[in-house]
């Protein structure tokens, strides 16, 4: 079986995937009690309908930032994430379309700032993936649009996001394990992290003079729809890393709240690692 090590899908979605999970994934951590870590902020967060990106929209939303969602077509998945953020007394928009399309990201960004008032913190994670055991098996159309919805979108949006930003604000992106050990079974995919990883690296010598941060996060197996979509057999998805299970979104979104809030205010240019204990080169 293919070691795969997922982010939140945008495309080949199935209407309500999170509710078809069994078990249905842990979003946040039992009796998480919030400390207005990121109060009044707003956050833009792609592919925050289901699994890693709806953890991260809650938790934000649990430590007082506004939130905007951007997703594909998941519209019952972007509800159901909706509603549990603003759970918690703060605003959240939904924003639909496709992230390949430079207009639609302009628009997003406009959006989010027209609507909830300004842009604090982007959390570049929508990504997509289809499993290959053979280079020849990797199709023009495949290879470009894995690249044209994993990597070119972060320009896009970024481009746009970096008008409205200013010191102490933060852009986080989702890289993967994959960048640093690869695999097999998912060379474009990991290929496109690989270049996440860089792309977080350069942006945050570019933009360190604005007083903005720019940081990534690196998951290993995680219990997402995106996984029970892909593959065929999960019974023992997670269970080659050193913790001997996956991860749940859970585990992740915690990540993501430390690199927007003050807590990092020292911190540019870094991948945090959340595997299950893979030791990997940062």
């Amino acid at each position: 079986m293919a070691k795969p090590t997922i982010l939140p899908e945008q495309t080949q979605s199935r209407p309500g995937k999170e509710s078809k999970m069994a078990p249905e994934p842990e979003i946040v951590y039992p009796g998480y009690k919030g400390s207005a870590k990121l109060k009044g902020s707003v956050a833009l967060v792609t592919g925050g309908d289901s699994g890693i990106g709806r953890s991260i929209c809650v938790y934000f939303a649990k430590e007082g930032a506004h939130v905007s969602i951007v997703y594909l077509s998941e519209d019952k998945d972007a509800k159901d994430t909706k509603k549990m953020v603003e759970a918690e007394g703060v605003k959240c928009l939904l924003i639909k379309g496709d992230l390949k399309s430079e207009r639609f990201c302009k628009s997003a960004v406009a959006r989010t700032v027209e609507k909830l008032g300004k842009l604090n913190i982007l959390v570049n994670n929508a990504a997509q993936q289809f499993p290959e055991s053979e280079i020849k098996d990797i199709s023009k159309k495949q290879l470009s649009g894995t690249f044209e919805t994993n990597i070119f979108p972060m320009f896009y949006l970024v481009r746009e996001a970096v008008e409205h930003m200013g010191k102490g604000d933060t852009i986080i992106n989702t890289t993967s394990v994959t960048a640093y050990r690869g695999s097999e079974h998912l060379l474009d995919y990991s290929s496109t992290k690989g270049a996440i990883v860089t792309f977080t690296r350069s942006l945050s010598t570019m933009l360190v003079s604005k007083g903005i941060r720019v940081n990534g996060v690196a998951p290993g197996p995680i219990w997402t729809p995106l996984i029970v979509s892909t593959f065929d057999d999960v019974s023992d998805f997670g269970s080659d890393t050193p913790m001997k299970r996956a991860g749940q979104p859970s585990e992740v979104g915690p990540s993501y709240v430390f690199l927007a809030s003050k807590d990092a205010s020292y911190i540019t240019g870094q991948i945090i690692h959340v595997n299950g204990g893979e030791m990997v080169a940062s």
